[in-house]
């Protein structure tokens, strides 16, 4: 195929492709108001780029994006952006909305779909996919700005359902009415009907949500594995949240002779990499669709002024932020994911995880200020008062549903620990759209339970792992897994001597 044989130039010209990648970024937006702020028409090499251009998170760019939300055009980006991917997960804001430009759709999202596909086929030349349906599972559209009515703010998968060439409807289901649904308790049963009758190849979507999809499909058919249901599925593409928790899952409810699983990183930031390998869970970094890459050692991360390292530059084995430069109009932007890199020729890599505490496992994208301001809150309603809290979540089994479970040693614990619990969730959801998208009548995760640690729980965990305690020796308040929790949970049981 044509395309497998250009990614397979990705080897040997890694750096003459990204440099072009980013010329031609910058003689596109040389004549937006940041092109023109920070002299893009001037920039002959990459080393210019670096030093006339910042380093930038979400908030530097809020106001500049904002305008773009407002219908300016020419901002970051040439042209009007009509179409934002809102997601939480900045310090300032309950969601942030990232720019999906028309080239971003047609040069980045939608290729990126076209390598998946293209790698999976060359993986696995006896593939039958085409002779049946693609189910792609997407969210809605927001609500929560007030908005000119040619500009459209929803999740992702949303944008790039709403933006498909036609003919591509043609070949997947659900159609959009139901795709963009936005009550899933409706929606849920709408997806099981336009599905279970279908010719199902392959699937894309978060592990979490297809889930839930997958059983309720089994249920109302009264089988144990999908491929009674599905008879020629041979692929999930899947991504947004780490896959590991799920694989044992899925692996039980599907045929492992015909099921194959690919990892993706489709952010929406950008279609970044793809798995290419049977053999490894190392993806593929996609170095021609309007991205320029930028890694900043882990060293590094925290200081003034980092250096960063071009794709030829970084190491195998070596963690890295990642920063990107993309024809969505982000610049030089630190997207708050560190990836592993696994090799270089060509560049593979792992998603390591956040730059910053987290929790990400059924894609809420919870952050630590999140956390903070809700019980915070909670404990003002209530009268209680926290002395340490750590958070982790409970995944999924095939008889119940995920969650987080808060681990809580009070000051001034509440009168009624179910109630507190019952606020302390209401309290998240109204700090973080996208744990209360996940938390929509208990579809996807179920509340968050409360174990009450005894007094002196945190310090004695401090004390037994690093010997000392102070003020840099500190419990993550967020946890992606339960390595913390379970080891404290275990201290806990025991009585304090």
């Amino acid at each position: 195929m044509r395309r497998v044989r250009q990614i397979e130039r990705f080897s040997d010209e890694c750096h003459e492709i990204q440099l072009q990648q980013l010329t031609q970024l910058l003689d596109e937006a040389k004549n937006t108001e940041y092109g023109r702020k920070h002299g893009f028409a001037r920039l002959q090499d990459i080393n210019d780029f670096k030093k006339a251009v910042p380093l930038v998170r979400y908030e530097d760019l809020r106001p500049y994006i904002m305008q773009m939300v407002e219908g300016k055009s020419d901002v970051l980006w040439c042209g009007v952006t009509r179409n934002f991917a809102q997601s939480s997960g900045t310090s300032d804001g309950k969601s942030k909305y990232v720019p999906i430009t028309k080239e971003s759709f047609s040069r980045c999202h939608y290729r990126g779909g076209v390598d998946c596909v293209a790698l999976y086929l060359a993986m696995n030349p006896q593939s039958r996919i085409f002779d049946g349906k693609a189910f792609i599972l997407g969210g809605s559209y927001a609500n929560e700005l007030h908005l000119r009515k040619d500009v459209v703010v929803g999740d992702l998968s949303a944008n790039l359902i709403n933006n498909i060439n036609p003919l591509a409807n043609l070949v997947r289901i659900p159609d959009k009415q139901t795709a963009l649904m936005e009550d899933w308790s409706k929606k849920l049963p709408a997806l099981v009907e336009a599905s279970r009758r279908q010719n199902v190849t392959n699937i894309s979507g978060v592990p979490s949500w297809f889930l839930s999809v997958i059983k309720e499909v089994m249920r109302r058919e009264g089988v144990e594995s999908i491929h009674d249901v599905w008879h020629n599925l041979e692929v999930f593409f899947h991504g947004g949240i780490s896959f590991k928790p799920y694989r044992s899952q899925y692996e039980s409810i599907t045929d492992k002779t015909k099921m194959h699983f690919v990892e993706t990183y489709n952010a929406s930031e950008g279609f970044f990499a793809v798995q290419s390998s049977p053999d490894s869970p190392a993806m593929l970094l996609l170095l021609d669709l309007g991205v320029f890459y930028e890694f900043i050692p882990l060293s590094d991360v925290d200081s003034d002024n980092p250096q960063t390292l071009t794709a030829r530059d970084v190491e195998p084995g070596h963690t890295y932020e990642l920063v990107i430069t993309a024809c969505n109009g982000l610049w030089r932007y630190r997207i708050g994911d560190t990836v592993r890199v696994e090799q270089t020729m060509p560049l593979k890599i792992t998603i390591a995880g956040r730059t910053k505490h987290f929790i990400n496992a059924f894609g809420e994208e919870l952050m630590v200020h999140n956390a903070d301001a809700a019980i915070e809150r909670a404990c003002r309603q209530t009268g209680a008062a926290v002395a340490n809290y750590t958070v982790a979540p409970v995944y999924a089994t095939a008889t119940t549903k995920g969650r987080h479970e808060w681990l809580i040693e009070f000051d001034r614990r509440p009168a009624d620990m179910e109630a507190f619990a019952d606020l302390l969730d209401r309290c998240l959801q109204q700090e973080n759209s996208d744990y209360e998208a996940k938390r929509f009548q208990d579809i996807f995760i179920d509340r968050l339970s409360i174990v009450e640690a005894r007094r002196g729980l945190f310090d004695d965990w401090l004390l037994q792992r690093s010997g000392k305690l102070g003020g840099q020796r500190k419990i993550p308040r967020l946890y992606n897994s339960r390595d913390i929790i379970d080891s404290m949970l275990e201290i806990n049981k025991q009585s304090k001597k």
